[in-house]
């Protein structure tokens, strides 16, 4: 791939990105006043989801200011821990778990869903991301090839 071609990709890419982890972090910090009343003494709901939405701040601006290897894996680790998050304690009543509150909610609505879908599409679109930088980094590394002279 060319470098023109190669930076177009990965541009496209870092949008995707930062776009799902960009809605995650609004729906996040938007319910997160109405899940401050599910708690245990130590934290509530609500203070997981301002914490969620802070990781995936974080690692938006990280990902747009320093677009690495390590920046990708670490908006991928955000945007699918959301997506197991999410999965989990809607279809699994884990309960309470030492610190964590009980978190299953059996049901869906339309900012869950969204967030569901935009973290989704941030993990594959990182996943993609890494992938695709780890490739250039093996394909720039290369030596080119030495040809031996040959004898007159």
């Amino acid at each position: 791939m060319t470098a023109r071609g190669w930076t177009a990709v990965r541009t496209v890419l870092v949008l995707i990105v930062v776009a799902g982890l960009a809605i995650d972090a609004y729906v996040h910090l938007d319910l997160a006043s109405t899940y401050d009343v599910v708690k245990t003494s130590t934290l509530s709901q609500g203070d997981l989801f301002r914490v969620e939405a802070a990781l995936a701040i974080v690692a938006g601006v990280a990902l747009l200011v320093r677009p690495r290897r390590y920046t990708a894996l670490f908006a991928f680790l955000v945007s699918a821990g959301g997506v197991a998050a999410v999965l989990v304690y809607r279809w699994v009543d884990v309960g309470k778990v030492g610190p964590i509150p009980n978190m299953y909610e059996p049901y869906w609505y339309g900012e869950k869903t969204l967030s569901l879908v935009a973290e989704a599409v941030a993990a594959v679109a990182a996943a993609a991301l890494f992938v695709a930088m780890q490739v250039r980094a093996r394909e720039t590394a290369k030596p080119a090839p030495v040809t031996s002279p040959t004898p007159a």
